[in-house]
């Protein structure tokens, strides 16, 4: 991103605002947790209320993206609302891989709203150090 340097009153001003747009991204994308074992890295994800078809898992370049919709179906029939804390709407959440997971052969597992994903460890991490052996000639 290509950011305008201004010097002065008026810039500061705004510095509250800057990023706001990612910042509201963050506060509606779904908690998630992410841990590891020695076989295997896992990520859990909130998604109560989205069905399983509402919801893609993808891998690219060592990325897993979740992306998905919960959807809004309500009758208002002579109902009064006080209020409603429930959020409807599209979210995405992204997750870089270390370099020895085996993003090909990513699991995904949905149940009482939660999406679990496990990731296996490959045998050693792509681009490791290898010791070499100096053979005498």
């Amino acid at each position: 991103m290509v950011e305008k340097s201004q010097t002065g009153f008026w810039p500061s001003v705004y510095e509250p605002m800057r990023n706001f747009g990612q910042r509201v991204a963050d506060l509606v994308a779904p908690a998630s947790d992410a841990s590891s074992n020695a076989n295997a890295y896992n990520i859990s994800i909130e998604l109560p209320g989205v069905a399983e078809k509402d919801i893609d898992v993808s891998v690219h370049d060592g990325v897993v993206t979740v992306t998905g919709e919960k959807t809004h179906e309500r009758e208002e029939k002579g109902d009064t609302w006080f209020f409603s804390e429930r959020q409807y709407g599209s979210f995405s959440r992204t997750f870089r891989l270390p370099a020895d997971a085996d993003g090909d052969k990513i699991e995904a597992h949905l149940k009482d709203g939660v999406l679990t994903l496990s990731v296996p460890k490959r045998g050693s991490a792509v681009g490791e150090a290898k010791k070499v052996a100096i053979q005498k000639t």
